[in-house]
């Protein structure tokens, strides 16, 4: 009891989670310390981007979401007179999150609109495969659906299908559009070369409107067998006629794992600390006593 309520209280200061919004739970490789769940550890990577790429001191950073849920940075000018003016660089960074399964992942770029997904690789749990494909039929094109459902064994289709649903949705987050976004609209042709947790691929091509797109390059990687993601890079606006498109892509990124630790390894106090908060916990006992349900016997 008392290291969570630890846990909680240092959550909550220094890394600005509500106190009420905070979820945590126990590893599912059987860590005994309990970890925070990944939107927390979403959080977190934001703010060691900012703090270490941009330089805008931790207790200084301020994020806030668009009106379609794409994060972004609030300029310091306009929440603090403390903290210099971003240099025109620093706010050429455009970065995205997403997280599922046993992870969180984060993609930042200069110049470039970024969206990521990952998406793990599971059995549907209330339905057969055929039965899941038949219900999500309306998110793929034909051409989708023929190389999903030939890749293999059933594993191997479900793999395919959320590759495919990776790139999809790093491409809408890119350009933060929201759910409303007509998925057939944005057609896969997957690399011919397979993505391995070695080796991650950036030649699957996309075609938006049934017209091949170059001014999106997409790279993809295994985190581990069951965890693909996906990350998408386009220019902001269109290039003046005769100019090249998306620039030619260097061989992918190998995301970096990093420990919580690594996380707050420049984390700051957000706020004062409270010994008299402190004081009354422990003044507390272990835990409430148990009341029997029955009825004592007079």
């Amino acid at each position: 009891m008392a290291g969570r309520l630890l846990l909680r209280k240092f959550v909550c200061e220094r890394i600005a989670v509500p106190w009420s919004e905070i979820q945590l739970a126990h590893s599912p490789r059987g860590r005994p310390l309990p970890y925070l769940v990944l939107p927390e550890a979403g959080r977190l990577l934001l703010r060691k981007l900012v703090c270490e790429r941009i330089a805008v001191p931790w207790s200084e950073i301020q994020l806030a979401r668009s009106p379609r849920g794409k994060p972004y940075l609030v300029l310091p000018e306009a929440t603090t007179t403390h903290t210099p003016p971003l240099s025109r660089e620093a706010q050429r960074w455009s970065f995205n999150i997403s997280h599922q399964g046993e992870y969180a992942v984060l993609a930042a770029e200069q110049g470039l609109q970024v969206g990521v997904d990952v998406m793990k690789t599971t059995m549907p749990g209330s339905s057969s495969v055929s039965e899941f494909f038949r219900i999500m039929t309306r998110q793929f094109t034909e051409y989708e659906w023929s190389v999903i459902q030939s890749s293999g064994s059933e594993r191997q289709q479900l793999a395919a299908f959320y590759r495919h649903w990776a790139l999809k949705e790093s491409f809408i987050k890119a350009i933060g559009t929201g759910l409303g976004f007509n998925l057939q609209r944005a057609e896969f042709h997957l690399s011919p070369q397979p993505v391995t947790e070695e080796q991650g691929q950036h030649r699957t091509m996309m075609h938006l409107d049934e017209e091949e797109e170059d001014s999106w390059r997409f790279e993809e990687s295994l985190l581990d067998a069951d965890h693909h993601v996906a990350v998408a890079l386009g220019l902001h606006s269109p290039p003046p006629a005769g100019q090249p498109r998306c620039p030619s892509p260097p061989p992918p990124t190998a995301f970096t794992h990093l420990t919580f630790g690594d996380l707050i390894a420049q984390a700051t106090p957000l706020s004062e600390e409270d010994p008299a908060y402190w004081d009354g916990f422990q003044s507390k006992g272990e835990g409430p006593q148990r009341q029997s349900s029955r009825t004592p016997s007079e």
